[in-house]
C-alpha cells in the first residue's frame, strides 16, 4: 500500500484529473443530471474505486468544521456545524480530493479537517469512537501541513499495524498554535494505544522529548463545563508546543 501512495506523490499537482476536465459538456450535463437525481431521491450510491484504481483497505470521508471562539458549542450544534466533503475509496480517488483542498497551514480562524473512516462521525458519541480516545500533539505554527499529510498518509496506508483500531485524523488550526490527533476505538487497550504511539512518533519524524498526550473520550465528556465534542481540539490541558526542526 506504501508502493501506491509513492507511486501518486507526484500526481498531487492534480494532474490526474485532466481526463476529466477533457470530458464533453455533454457527459458533464449528463452526470450532473444524474447526481442531482440521486440527491434528490435521498439515496447515496456507494463509493467504490474505479476501474484500475489502487483500492484502500477501508472507505474514508473528509469533513470540515469552523467555529468561532469563545462561542459554546453543544453537542447538537457542533454536530449541524460539521461539512461533510466527500468519500474516497481509492488512492486515486483520495489524490482527486486532496490536491484540490486548502492546505491546514493557509486555513484562518478556529478551523479544523477531520479524516474519519467511512460512516464514522467525528464526535466523541459516535458508537465506534464513545470508548475510545485519542492522542494529542500541539504543534507551534508552520508544521500543521507537513504533519497532516504525514500523518493522514500513513493512516491511509495501514501503517499503524493495529487492525480495524484507527477511527480518524484530526488538523485543527488556531491562532497560537496548531493540533493534530488520531482517534482509536479501545482506550483500555494499552498495547494499541502504545503502538499507535510509537509508529505516530515514526511518521511524523518526532523528536525523542516532544510532549504526547493521550485523553479518552469518555474523560473529555466528563469535563466540568463541558462545551461540546469539539472542546478536545482547543480546551485541553495547556502543554508547551512541539517545535520540530
Amino acid at each position: 500500500m506504501n508502493n501506491k501512495f509513492d507511486a501518486l506523490k507526484d500526481d498531487d499537482s492534480g494532474d490526474h484529473d485532466q481526463n476529466e476536465e477533457n470530458s464533453t459538456q455533454k457527459d458533464g450535463e449528463k452526470e450532473k443530471t444524474e447526481r442531482d437525481k440521486n440527491q434528490s431521491s435521498g439515496k447515496r450510491k456507494a463509493v467504490v474505486p474505479g476501474p484500475a484504481e489502487h483500492p484502500l483497505q477501508y472507505n474514508y470521508t473528509f469533513w470540515y468544521s469552523r467555529r468561532t471562539p469563545g462561542r459554546p458549542t453543544s453537542s447538537q450544534s457542533y454536530e449541524q456545524n460539521i461539512k461533510q466533503i466527500g468519500t474516497f475509496a481509492s488512492v486515486e480517488q483520495f489524490w482527486k480530493f486532496y490536491s484540490h483542498m486548502v492546505r491546514p497551514g493557509d486555513l484562518t480562524g478556529h478551523s479544523d479537517f477531520h479524516l474519519f473512516k467511512e460512516g464514522i462521525k467525528p464526535m466523541w458519541e459516535d458508537d465506534a469512537n464513545k470508548n475510545g480516545g485519542k492522542w494529542i500533539i500541539r504543534l507551534r505554527k508552520g508544521l500543521a501541513s507537513r504533519c497532516w499529510e504525514n500523518l493522514i498518509l500513513a493512516m491511509l496506508g495501514e501503517q499503524f499495524m493495529v487492525g480495524e483500531e484507527i477511527c480518524g485524523a484530526v488538523v485543527s488550526v488556531r491562532f497560537q498554535e496548531d493540533i493534530i490527533s488520531i482517534w482509536n476505538k479501545t482506550a483500555s487497550d494499552q498495547a494499541t494505544t502504545a503502538r499507535i504511539r510509537d509508529t505516530l512518533r515514526r511518521v511524523l519524524n518526532l523528536p525523542p522529548n516532544t510532549i504526547m498526550e493521550y485523553k479518552t473520550h469518555t474523560d473529555s465528556i466528563k469535563m466540568p463545563g463541558r462545551l461540546g465534542p469539539q472542546r478536545l481540539l482547543f480546551q485541553n490541558l495547556w502543554k508547551p508546543r512541539l517545535n520540530v526542526p
